[in-house]
């Protein structure tokens, strides 16, 4: 009953989050950024819900997995590789999953695709109870969609984040990583493609 209780509170907690984002820069205000406390707000209060009721998932001489983890596998299960998680995998500074399932949250929003992003991860019940024990809002059919519901209401705001520039853009002649379509792709930068 008590764990029913915090599973009810972080998603009203959620709520009141996105709702406190809509109230504050919404209506042509200005954009969210770094110094938003409704900002950390809100990525806090989706990270609780990512978390919650995680099922333990190690690998031999793997650190346990974290909620990243999960984004990346579901994720790939529905699109095979995204721009989100190229976006993640391109930042090299992140060693934890922690870090990447943040720089993730911060890449969606800035971009406009938390809400499908989490949606695409969640498409699979099967899949999400693999990860995500019977607690968790994210393996129950209603708090599921009131989540998303929320998530896709900040779709018309504006997030102006501090996103790291990833390397692979900066640096067009140095090969891809092979995560990223192999050692021979190179990406065409339409500032040096017309110059040329």
């Amino acid at each position: 009953m008590a764990k029913e209780g915090a599973v009810l509170k972080m998603t009203r907690d959620l709520k009141a989050a996105v709702s406190a984002i809509l109230q504050g820069y919404g209506a042509g205000q200005q954009p969210v950024t770094d110094t938003s406390a409704e900002l950390h707000r809100l990525c806090g209060c989706l990270e609780l819900l990512l978390q919650f009721d995680q099922k333990e998932q190690k690998s031999f001489l793997r650190p346990r997995k974290d909620y990243w983890d999960f984004l990346c596998a579901a994720l790939w299960q529905q699109r095979g590789d995204t721009e989100p998680v190229r976006f993640v995998h391109s930042l090299d500074k992140l060693k934890t999953p922690l870090g990447k399932g943040r720089a993730f949250i911060r890449f969606c929003l800035a971009h406009g695709q938390l809400a499908e992003s989490l949606q695409l991860c969640l498409l699979n019940p099967e899949f999400t109870r693999e990860w995500y024990g019977p607690r968790s809002p994210l393996v129950c059919p209603e708090l599921r969609e009131d989540i998303l519901d929320s998530l896709y209401a900040l779709n018309g705001m504006t997030f102006d984040l501090d996103l790291p520039i990833q390397d692979w853009l900066l640096h067009p002649t140095r090969p891809l990583p092979l995560a990223l379509g192999g050692p021979l792709v190179r990406p065409v930068l339409p500032s040096k493609a017309g110059s040329t």
